[in-house]
């Protein structure tokens, strides 16, 4: 089964928490806290891999997350990192990723072109300190360790876009299929009715120079298929990695209105793909006369295009297909990609310091904002010392002014990221 495009959920793997831990050997009376750093999380990577041809294993599967890191342990022992997630696409697979909370917006991060590339799209949580990490000359014996961070989750979007040389534009019944598997060993599916390929196919065929090129079948176009009529805009952005368009026009039909609705349909879609190289090849020759094959031929010739006739089903012609495929191909340049983006996680720091403060109703309140919500995250909420710890980092961070001017009162519930808690006041203190 051949799927082109899928949504899936990446998420980095969690950071593992710091240790709390004092020294206990004999002989040393004064140990000291030796409590390790956790581990990183692992990241999620998507590599491009030339043996895959389908998005279709995304179907099945649609959360991919990556391996959390190992607490840290006693005796200064820093824990495992998690182990990065690999996860192999086809190359030439288009990576979106939603813009806001807008599903529609989305932004390219990569377009994974070659085999081996690699775009990091979900990385790993930050690993949580241990006790040791906290020791100062004031503060010899600190009993708080830190949380983790969680992974960064990330919904993508991934688009595979065909690499072929040529890309075979027309109609329903225009004879695609069975050109395509008169040149190549491409078995598509024939029959006598419309729309028989409802999927790209590609063949390969061999040049007079004994060169190869990949040939791509695009199911038909009809008029309107830009604008989301027939199967033709589900496939038309397949023909964006091809260098060369080869328009079949069905010499039974009415050829020149054909083609003038092709190249309608493909200028609305994109008005760069209508510049690319391109040639016309009519088709079903041995259902017309001459005299009618030469006149369409002259009409099309206007246009600056090659023209040629041929006949698959009869096999005239083709080796002089072959030989008009060898010539566009000699100059048509390579279809330029996206450059891909190294990195996805990146915020600026006054992204980071970006907080808000807002009254919910009668005595709830939300702080939302990166740092505030990170710091309770990290923050082990049994442990005395590592809420105290808190409060004044949130104290430092604004928080409790901000709430102060909203009017909070003793009582009140403040909600930060998943976490309530009940807010109280005392002389010279801040939230609790």
């Amino acid at each position: 089964m051949f799927v082109d495009k899928v949504t899936i959920t990446v998420r980095g793997g969690r950071g593992g928490d710091g240790c709390l831990a004092f020294r206990r050997e004999k002989f040393v009376p004064n140990g000291g806290p030796s409590g390790g750093n956790g581990g990183r999380g692992g990241d999620v990577i998507l590599e491009a891999s030339q043996h895959l041809d389908t998005l279709v294993d995304f179907t099945y599967k649609r959360l991919y997350e990556a391996a959390a890191g190992k607490p840290g342990q006693g005796s200064d022992m820093t824990g495992a990192e998690g182990q990065d997630l690999i996860v192999m696409v086809p190359k030439g697979t288009v990576v979106y990723r939603r813009d806001g909370h807008d599903s529609t917006q989305q932004r390219v991060l990569a377009d994974l072109v070659n085999p081996g590339q690699r775009i990091v799209v979900a990385k790993g949580g930050r690993s949580g300190r241990g006790n040791a990490s906290f020791t100062t000359s004031t503060h010899r014996a600190p009993r708080l360790a830190e949380r983790g961070d969680p992974g960064e989750e990330v919904e993508l979007t991934l688009e595979l876009l065909l690499f072929a040389d040529v890309g075979l534009i027309g109609k329903p019944n225009a004879g695609k299929s069975t050109l395509l598997g008169a040149l190549s060993a491409a078995a598509p599916k024939v029959a006598d009715y419309p729309f028989t390929t409802i999927q790209p196919v590609l063949g390969v065929i061999t040049l007079p120079d004994h060169q190869q090129a990949v040939l791509a079948e695009i199911p038909g176009l009809i008029e309107g298929a830009s604008q989301g009529a027939g199967l033709g805009h589900l496939f038309l952005r397949h023909a964006m990695r091809t260098r060369v368009l080869a328009y079949l026009l069905d010499l039974s039909s009415d050829p020149l209105e054909d083609f003038a609705t092709l190249r309608q349909e493909i200028s609305r879609y994109d008005p760069l793909l209508a510049q690319r190289p391109a040639l016309v090849v009519l088709t079903k020759e041995d259902l017309s006369s001459p005299a009618e094959v030469l006149r369409i031929t002259t009409l099309l010739s206007g246009f600056g295009l090659f023209v040629l006739s041929t006949s698959a089903l009869a096999r005239t012609h083709l080796e002089d297909l072959r030989q008009a495929l060898q010539a566009v191909l000699a100059t048509a340049p390579l279809v330029p990609v996206q450059a891909p983006t190294r990195r996805v996680y990146t915020l600026q720091a006054d992204d980071e310091r970006a907080m808000q403060v807002r009254r919910l109703g009668e005595g709830l309140f939300q702080v939302e904002g990166l740092v505030a919500e990170r710091l309770v995250a990290r923050t082990d909420l049994d442990n005395e010392e590592g809420v105290k710890r808190l409060q004044k980092q949130l104290v430092r961070l604004g928080v409790e002014r901000e709430l102060r001017k909203l009017g909070v009162k003793d009582g009140d519930i403040v909600r930060i990221g998943a976490d309530e808690f009940d807010y109280r006041q005392e002389e010279g203190s801040g939230d609790r």
